[in-house]
């Protein structure tokens, strides 16, 4: 019987979460056959079947956290015998090293009916390194806290529930008296894979990056007409024409004229970086959390290109399963709020980035022409973040108008084509 340890996903992953087994224990598998679906802090991620055989255990339940390089299932492979089976049923348990419990500490079985063990106050309590970490932020002792782990394991989610135990007690003692300090949630959970991602990046973004924002009205009249023109071309070729690739390539456009919007500043604050190659993000909703994936070489590519990228990227995203490759490299980014319904919204930079910008919803709307004659013209309300350590509000106006000339007047791009 083999053990399947989790492999080294890269990109520094250390941990991710068992989202769905394909298999369950005694079922026969193929080589490459969909055994798991686990969730890294980046994407979805499908592991297959090295070889051919039978599902003997499972190591990590479903939702649980499995740790790289520790056991995910074990398999008997085909060629085994019976008597092979035989003897390894028969063979002594081995108790699994520290190293190893260390590695498992959100996998453990839970006892009959949920019920805590806890341990005896002379012997150590068992707990993994992470999750005496955690103890140890919340100025907590390790030994007040009643483990739910095999043999009186302190899990993380131990923790939780003792952090938010005075709450439920104050609560249940004074049910005729609203407590003073607040409701007690009817549900904690940690977070995880993306969405964990996402809420560091963002407190690390807005307390670290002095934000500018910048707001302006672009007129898309025009370019809606050319879209419309195009549409049935990009269509017949099995793609969807929206204004993203528009966006995308009056962006990388504009900053060619102004290259400091492209550039990066390092963590020290004292050396910036330009970059020629403009790989524009554009932030996806999925079901997984927010992603960021990016076009590569915008600056390079034609429209019907850039819809065929935003179409593909877009796609992975919202079923989280985005290559590594994919969410790595940006320089500026995109967030379409417009397409849920928003009209205004204030961006938060992608680190490292220099800048992003909000895009709300079209709104046909009366508007003055140059005779003083009232029209209907299609207004999109834009605002831009700039990381106000080395962009000033001179500079992202500038490269805001140059933005919005390629959009009012779409035909302009055509002199920049190469």
């Amino acid at each position: 019987m083999s053990d399947f340890l989790l492999p080294d996903i890269g990109e520094g992953i250390v941990e991710c979460e068992v989202v769905e087994w394909r298999v369950a224990e005694g079922d026969t598998i193929e080589e490459d056959q969909p055994i798991v679906e686990v969730m890294t802090d980046k994407a979805l991620v499908e592991i297959t079947a090295p070889e051919a055989g039978t599902v003997t255990k499972l190591y990590v339940a479903q939702g649980k956290i499995a740790k790289v390089h520790a056991p995910l299932y074990a398999y008997q492979t085909t060629g085994q015998t019976n008597n092979d089976t035989a003897a390894i049923e028969q063979a002594p348990s081995v108790p699994p090293s520290s190293d190893a419990m260390a590695a498992d500490e959100d996998n453990v079985s839970q006892p009959p009916n949920n019920q805590a063990v806890v341990p005896a106050p002379s012997s150590k309590v068992p707990a993994s390194p992470a999750v005496r970490r955690l103890v140890r932020e919340y100025s907590l002792a390790l030994s007040d806290i009643s483990g739910s782990g095999k043999d009186g394991r302190v899990l993380k989610e131990d923790v939780l529930a003792h952090l938010n135990a005075p709450a439920v007690s104050h609560q249940t003692a004074s049910v005729s008296m609203p407590s003073s300090t607040g409701l007690a949630p009817s549900k904690v959970e940690p977070l995880r894979g993306v969405r964990a991602v996402m809420a560091k990046r963002m407190v690390e973004a807005a307390s670290s990056i002095p934000h500018f924002h910048y707001g302006e009205e672009i007129d898309v009249t025009e370019l809606l007409a050319l879209r419309e023109r195009l549409k049935p071309q990009v269509e017949a070729k099995g793609e969807r024409l929206t204004l993203m690739p528009f966006f995308m390539k009056a962006m990388a456009l504009a900053v060619a004229e102004t290259p400091i919007i492209n550039a990066q500043l390092n963590s020290e604050a004292n050396e910036l970086s330009y970059y020629d190659q403009c790989n524009i993000g554009m932030a996806v909703d999925s079901k997984a959390g927010l992603l960021v994936p990016n076009v590569k070489g915008v600056e390079g590519l034609t429209l019907f290109e850039i819809a065929k990228e935003v179409g593909r990227l877009t796609n992975a995203a919202r079923e989280g399963r985005v290559e590594q490759s994919d969410l790595k490299g940006g320089t500026i980014s995109i967030s379409n709020i417009g397409a849920l319904g928003g009209t205004y919204a204030a961006p938060i930079i992608n680190a490292p980035e220099a800048a992003i910008v909000a895009i709300g919803k079209t709104q046909w709307l009366p508007r003055f022409d140059e005779h003083g004659a009232v029209q209907r013209r299609a207004i999109l309300t834009v605002t831009w973040a700039g990381d106000h350590r080395f962009i000033d509000g001179g500079t992202i106006a500038r490269f805001c108008n140059a933005w919005k000339g390629f959009l009012e007047a779409p035909e302009s791009m055509l002199l920049h084509l190469a």
